[in-house]
């Protein structure tokens, strides 16, 4: 067979590519025209509903081919459950693969029928989604009216939206005794729900303490809660008692939970501490720092002050508590009841911040037993965080009666009783209840309890200003919970007079609210008076709110400071307009346990920077 010879070349072959030197290339766009319809399931151009969108970067973490970047826009509004940025996506990257769209957490992110995209530019091939799509200016469809191709349905679903669920004491167990209401998790248990998190740390960036959370969750899939513990204990000393009490705004934040129910944040971080004994956490922690030399007083051992107390001792610091109270730990201690935050539970907390050196100083009133002026003679810097400790009343007359209770003493009373260390509280066969948060259902199911334990029965009212269960500022689950424990709770009416005969309450007149704040957002509560009902009581509890008590401030010392609404004001690390003088958790920023932690660590820093004169 012969063998085919190729043609010699050219000798003027090579010099006739130099006429494509100076020649612009011709880019031909096809026509809209002869455009081929897509597939319905297409995987074309990519839109994303910014109204939608929270930037969680779950896209971004799985896509095959890096293809996806997260990057912030300075313009976006900054709020909780929602990072300032969004993906933009490298299409000379980009397989179409869908994974981005099937993962994503809030649905925001599509994939549309286009497939044509014609530029010079390599940079337009570089693109951050809207719902306008990649070619609306174009004129080839409406804006925001791309045509839509894969969208994630039930069998492309990648998240698991349903959370394991709690094991929790049934109510007719639960009503008969102060036991602990919620179980928590088995390992098993604890590792499933591990393993619904996307790692996407917008619950870090809504928590007041920006706890490490993806990382905490991820020891738990891991199996590793020596791991969990060290990332814990780098922002939050009190696990056992957030993994109990915390509001987990993180879990309102949580991207799963935009479809799905959230990841059990709360629940994951309890069984963490739970799970590794006191004895332990020396050793995993290994704290040793070098002692300063120098000395800081705390006046009050609530969140706020065992926080700083914590980071502080950390840092080397030498520090005091002076607490009022027999026992440390204010409000977690005798304003949460026991069903909710065992004493062992806080307990193991306080024993760890002791154990790095910190004095608690019981039984001790600044005033009464030592003077404001001598616990800053001791110390080179004082920490405030004495919390609100005054309860709030309507001022409806009757109210001055014996019988109507403030509800933190009243807790208070409880817990001492049910540990051996006070007497019996009154327990009334019919009680009302004033008040719409988490206190007034706090005290109102403390008192079921002892209602049924002494009758056999509950007969506990609730009434609140606000209209409904959604607008009562108690936690959900709390109103729920008492509902199931046989609590009538009657939202939307508002006290007139505690009814008395004989020296002896016979109820409480209401009066229907209509609305509780003003066009400004301002508390300015409105009722309808002609609409009354009256509610047979015994006795009487105001919950409606707490409020501070700087008596054992000097004048001196309380002219210089500033206040705002009852409040002291201070810069971002707690530090008052006195530079010696710091301040944390409710007299600053309200009563929540997660914001009095931040405000402990904040003071810490701000302490410390002060003590090295880095003001």
């Amino acid at each position: 067979m012969a063998v085919q010879k190729l043609p010699e070349k050219d000798f003027f072959a090579p010099l006739k590519a130099w006429k494509f030197l100076v020649r612009k290339p011709v880019t031909i766009e096809v026509p809209n025209k002869i455009r081929r319809e897509a597939s319905e399931r297409y995987r074309g151009f990519h839109v994303n509903d910014w109204g939608k969108c929270i930037g969680c970067g779950t896209c971004a973490k799985i896509c095959p081919t890096d293809a996806i970047t997260m990057v912030e826009v300075p313009d976006l509004t900054q709020e909780d459950g929602k990072l300032p940025q969004r993906p933009v996506i490298d299409y000379g990257r980009c397989s179409f693969c869908a994974l981005c769209v099937d993962i994503c957490t809030t649905g925001s992110l599509k994939m549309t029928r286009e497939y044509i995209h014609i530029s010079e530019d390599p940079e337009d091939f570089i693109f951050m989604p809207t719902d306008k799509g990649l070619n609306a200016k174009k004129g080839l469809y409406e804006f925001g009216k791309a045509p839509l191709g894969w969208v994630r349905d039930e069998n492309s679903e990648l998240l698991d939206l349903e959370r394991i669920e709690m094991p929790v004491e049934p109510p007719e167990v639960r009503i008969k005794s102060f036991i602990e209401i919620v179980k928590g998790y088995s390992r098993e248990q604890a590792m499933q729900e591990a393993a619904r998190c996307v790692e996407c740390g917008v619950c870090t960036y809504t928590c007041p303490e920006h706890m490490d959370i993806p990382q905490y969750i991820k020891s738990v899939y891991e199996d590793n809660l020596e791991e969990g513990l060290r990332w814990l204990y780098r922002t939050n000393p009190l696990s056992m008692v957030c993994g109990r009490v915390c509001t987990h705004r993180c879990e309102t934040a949580c991207s799963v939970g935009v479809r799905g129910e959230p990841v059990a944040i709360q629940w994951l971080k309890r069984y963490i501490v739970d799970s590794i004994p006191l004895e332990r956490y020396g050793e995993i922690l290994d704290i040793k720092p070098e002692r300063k030399g120098k000395s800081v007083g705390i006046i009050g051992s609530g969140p706020a002050g065992l926080a700083a107390a914590y980071f502080l001792a950390t840092m080397g610091y030498d520090v005091t508590i002076y607490e009022s109270e027999s026992k440390p730990g204010g409000v977690m201690r005798y304003g949460i009841p026991k069903y909710r935050l065992p004493d062992e539970a806080l307990d193991k907390d306080i024993a760890f911040i002791e154990a790095l050196g910190v004095k608690i100083l019981l039984n001790t009133r600044v005033v009464q037993d030592v003077s404001f002026e001598d616990v800053r003679k001791r110390h080179d810097v004082v920490f405030l965080a004495t919390g609100f400790g005054l309860g709030r009343s309507t001022g409806v007359p009757g109210t001055d009666h014996p019988d109507v209770k403030q509800a933190l003493p009243l807790l208070k009373m409880i817990r001492d009783y049910l540990r051996g260390d006070g007497p019996k509280p009154p327990v009334p066969e019919r009680l009302v209840v004033i008040g719409g948060g988490n206190v007034a259902m706090d005290i109102s199911r403390s008192m079921a309890r002892l209602q049924f334990m002494e009758y056999g029965r509950v007969n506990v009212q609730v009434l609140s200003l606000e209209g409904c269960f959604e607008d009562m500022p108690a936690d959900m689950e709390e109103i729920e919970e008492a509902l199931e424990e046989g609590i009538v709770i009657n939202p939307g009416w508002g006290p007139m007079e505690v009814v008395i005969e004989n020296d002896r309450i016979k109820g409480v007149k209401f009066k229907k609210c209509v609305s509780v704040f003003d066009g400004e957002g301002r508390f300015n509560p409105q009722f309808d008076e002609k609409e009354q009902i009256f509610v047979e009581a015994d006795m009487v509890v105001e919950a409606i709110g707490q409020a501070p008590d700087y008596s054992y401030l000097p004048e001196e010392i309380r002219s210089k400071l500033e206040f705002f609404r009852g409040r002291i004001k201070t810069n971002e690390y707690n530090q008052t307009s006195v530079e010696w003088l710091f301040a944390g958790g409710d007299i600053v920023h309200g009563p929540d346990i997660i914001h009095g932690i931040a405000d402990g660590y904040a003071a810490a820093k701000g302490i410390d920077m002060y003590l090295r004169k880095e003001k």
